[in-house]
């Protein structure tokens, strides 16, 4: 099989599990030009795929072997020697708009992270998780976007730190039966929570605090990273205003249930997504 053909079907496995997943990620690559297209199948497909090693593997130990040899795979591929597999069009797409090696490195290490590391003492600690765990897709995507710079960085980072943190409170249940807690353990014991309530079936009242300020507080950070999207080009402002006004409505489900959210995963309805996505295309968000 020529080189070529084995870029390609190396194209088609990563756009194929790209849409494969319905996720904000997929969904917004449909409001991409074209040709930019393939450039973020192949970044996701890298993302997607060291989480699914993080979170999939049997064990801890499993997962860190895996995600060691996916760094190992990553160093071959900035130094010119990418395999013939996922890390081959990412290969082309890091050469075409010249991305440097720090962002994934930093995704990478916080995925080894969640296999040693399951509470957070104080909010400094969780935001520094996020800074590794999700702002660097969001810098990515401004290099390929074109886009870069110290100012729409910080702004990028606003929204990514959003996104996450609005997810650690939909998914405090769920977190909580893998073993992870992300609510910081100074504000448990501020409020007198312990982990074990974590388990209830419905939500103490002191759960029902703290994520009543911690949504509040998340609320900003998306307030404060939109005017991004007036300052990037207006087919990446569409996914920017997807991205934050996606982080808004998973903070709207949770209030929605009353923080209630070991009764209930709060839920963002279908029809609603696609609204959401709707009215990006239209420019109407």
């Amino acid at each position: 099989m020529s080189s070529d053909s084995v870029l390609r079907r190396c194209e088609r496995e990563c756009r194929n599990l790209a849409t494969s997943h319905y996720e904000n990620f997929v969904i917004a690559s449909a409001l991409l030009p074209r040709q930019l297209r393939q450039p973020f199948y192949n970044i996701y497909a890298f993302c997607r795929t060291a989480d699914d090693l993080a979170d999939e593997s049997p064990s801890p130990a499993i997962a860190l072997e895996r995600l060691s040899e996916f760094q190992d795979q990553l160093h071959a591929t900035f130094a010119g020697h990418p395999p013939e597999n996922l890390f081959l069009p990412l290969a082309q797409t890091i050469e075409q708009f010249s991305l440097i090696q720090q962002p994934f490195d930093n995704l990478l290490s916080a995925f080894r992270q969640d296999q040693t590391k399951t509470r957070y003492q104080t909010m400094d600690e969780l935001l520094d998780y996020c800074r590794r765990s999700a702002n660097p897709v969001g810098r990515i995507l401004l290099k390929v976007a074109q886009c870069s710079n110290p100012e729409n960085d910080s702004l990028s980072d606003e929204i990514c730190t959003g996104l996450q943190l609005a997810n650690f409170w939909q998914d405090v249940s769920r977190d909580y039966e893998i073993g992870r807690v992300y609510l910081p353990t100074d504000q448990m014991e501020k409020h007198g929570l312990s982990d074990k309530s974590l388990g209830d079936k419905t939500t103490p009242l002191a759960l029902k605090v703290i994520l009543r300020q911690q949504c509040d507080i998340t609320e900003r950070y998306f307030q404060r990273g939109l005017p991004l999207a007036k300052q990037v080009p207006s087919w990446f402002a569409r996914d920017v205003k997807l991205f934050a006004h996606g982080g808004l409505t998973t903070l709207h489900a949770i209030r929605n249930v009353d923080f209630d959210v070991l009764r209930v995963r709060p839920k963002v309805s279908k029809v609603r997504q696609f609204s959401l996505v709707a009215r990006a295309a239209l420019g109407w968000l």
